[in-house]
């Protein structure tokens, strides 16, 4: 997704009677909204719309950081690997023992990367690829879903 198209997309909420717009692509969401307010006075309701991000606002320029940090994530050889399962997410084989893999640990084809519980079953999730853990997505113990990204490899 690059800058224009966000541009036109902030034009378009501001040109409509729209308040939030939402887009996905590539795993990269993107959501713009106008802020409304509305409050009461004599039994009648009024509501403000006040206006959408612009290009000098702080929230678009992160929007456009994110999305230049995407393509160099896309560039640099990084492999996700995503949850084969709906269920609940953990780094290690038991609360008390050490994670799987942290940040940095070199990883080859088969590798154990974490467990996924679906149903009380404890799923061995194996790395396909070779190469460096650059990226943890998600936080022990949190609920996963069907092919969401866990992990980013940087692979040679």
């Amino acid at each position: 997704m690059d800058l224009n198209l966000i541009k036109k997309l902030v034009r378009i909420v501001d040109t409509s009677e729209i308040t939030d717009l939402e887009v996905e692509e590539n795993g990269l969401k993107i959501k713009i909204a106008k802020k409304i307010r509305s409050y009461r006075t004599d039994g009648q309701q009024h509501v403000i719309i006040s206006q959408p991000v612009t290009g000098e606002q702080p929230v678009l320029r992160n929007a456009v950081e994110e999305i230049s940090a995407a393509a160099i994530e896309k560039q640099a050889n990084l492999h996700e690997i995503k949850s084969p399962i709906v269920g609940t997410f953990y780094r290690a084989p038991a609360p008390d023992a050490d994670a799987y893999v942290n940040i940095g640990d070199a990883v080859s084809s088969g590798s154990v990367l974490c467990i996924i519980e679906a149903m009380k079953l404890m799923n061995e999730i194996e790395s396909d690829i070779s190469g460096k853990i650059v990226k943890i997505l998600v936080e022990n113990g949190r609920p996963v879903e069907y092919n969401q990204p866990l992990f980013l490899i940087q692979t040679s």
